[in-house]
């Protein structure tokens, strides 16, 4: 199929320039002997896991995170070879194939390493972990107070203890009393295991409102997420640190024009009714793509250069906008949905008109939504749901 083929209904740009300068920006805040990991879990906060991830290790990553073992797998799947972190749960059943594809698991529990340990042995292999430490999260992770346990982990056979980690409850907060506190635990954790003789070779604490906060943290690595993808974590974030670009665009077509009488209804539970007679333009993308129903007669979309309005309901495949003020539009002509330039609508704006983050927004955004890569100006890839 021809690219203009994909640009029919609806469909993601993803600048890979943009990720580039991202990660450039972001490295230039660290040390130069810090370790980056890039995490290109949740297919790449919606932007196309395997793309992404290959454009961040050519441009300097060391690490890749990842919340699954499904995830990881895909990567490999992809003939990508570099380490692999699973950030979140693996199951112990999974521990051969952990070591047979090499992916590294983060361990918190004394059960989970036990398995893998016996897998190793058996196997005649030995498997990097990570060590998860909870130190205010809450979520997951071997408590402050289990360094016994953590030393018996760190002594069972066939397990290379590569790095230990902590994540940062409140680093995108005012107050940064959490995090020095957090940091503190860590390191008690630390001297505790250095006093028994077990030295870790990565320590990592910052994601990524930490390395614009608390650089003085970042020890040997840090964990690069949304910064990568050209969103700040908060509105507390000191931005003046790194200029960052959006590396995602959503643009559709106009697929449908009619005028609303005056007094009719639009969409379900006519919750938007016309006052005068209305110019609508009906647009392919509805929740099921991602975009919110929370976002209905809420939000804007760009036709023409012009904000325009969502009327109605959002439905699940598309949704209706008011162009009446719109000097000329025709059916097919182009809508911009996330992004725009100057008048760019952004994902932070449309997470505060649906009470969220910037996050939600961009790992919603649907696998049929196809995502054409540009690179150097021109498009260097295109990924749909057909491959």
């Amino acid at each position: 199929m021809h690219t203009e083929d994909f640009r029919e209904r609806i469909w993601a740009e993803i600048d890979l320039d943009a990720l580039c300068y991202n990660f450039t920006q972001i490295k230039g805040l660290l040390k130069p002997q810090t370790r980056v990991l890039a995490v290109v879990k949740a297919n790449a906060y919606g932007h196309g896991a395997v793309k992404c991830a290959q454009t961040l290790l050519e441009a300097g990553a060391d690490y890749l995170g990842v919340a699954t073992i499904d995830e990881a797998m895909e990567l490999r799947n992809a003939d990508i070879g570099a380490p692999i972190l699973i950030l979140g749960h693996t199951a112990e059943r999974e521990a051969e194939n952990l070591i047979l594809h090499n992916i590294t698991p983060t361990v918190y529990t004394k059960a989970f390493a036990e398995a893998l340990s016996e897998t190793a042995v058996r196997m005649g292999k030995q498997i990097p972990i990570h060590i998860k430490v909870n130190t205010g999260m809450e979520r997951i992770g071997f408590g402050t107070d289990e360094t016994e346990t953590i030393l018996s982990v760190c002594r069972l056979p066939g397990l290379v203890i590569e790095g230990l980690f902590t994540h940062l409850a409140c680093a995108d907060e005012a107050a940064s009393s959490g995090v020095h506190r957090q940091y503190e635990r860590f390191m008690a954790v630390v001297e505790a295991l250095e006093a028994a003789g077990i030295s870790i070779p990565i320590r990592h604490i910052l994601n990524s409102a930490g390395v614009f906060e608390f650089p003085q943290y970042q020890l040997e690595m840090v964990r690069l997420g949304i910064v990568l993808y050209g969103y700040y974590s908060s509105t507390l974030i000191h931005r003046e640190r790194a200029a960052l670009k959006p590396v995602m665009t959503i643009k559709g077509r106009v697929t449908h024009l009619h005028t609303v009488p005056a007094g009719a209804g639009v969409s379900y539970g006519w919750s938007y009714v016309a006052h005068q007679p209305t110019l609508a333009a009906t647009v392919p993308i509805g929740y099921a793509d991602g975009y919110s129903r929370r976002l209905s007669n809420r939000a804007c979309m760009i036709a023409n250069g012009k904000r325009v309005p969502i009327i109605g309901k959002i439905c699940m495949d598309q949704c209706m906008i008011d162009v009446s003020s719109v000097h000329t539009i025709t059916v097919g002509d182009e809508i911009t949905i996330i992004g725009g330039g100057e008048a760019a609508i952004t994902a932070d704006e449309l997470a505060a008109l649906s009470d969220t983050i910037s996050y939600e927004i961009l790992c919603a955004i649907g696998r049929r939504i196809p995502r054409l890569y540009f690179k150097d100006g021109g498009i260097a890839d295109v990924l749909t749901i057909r491959q």
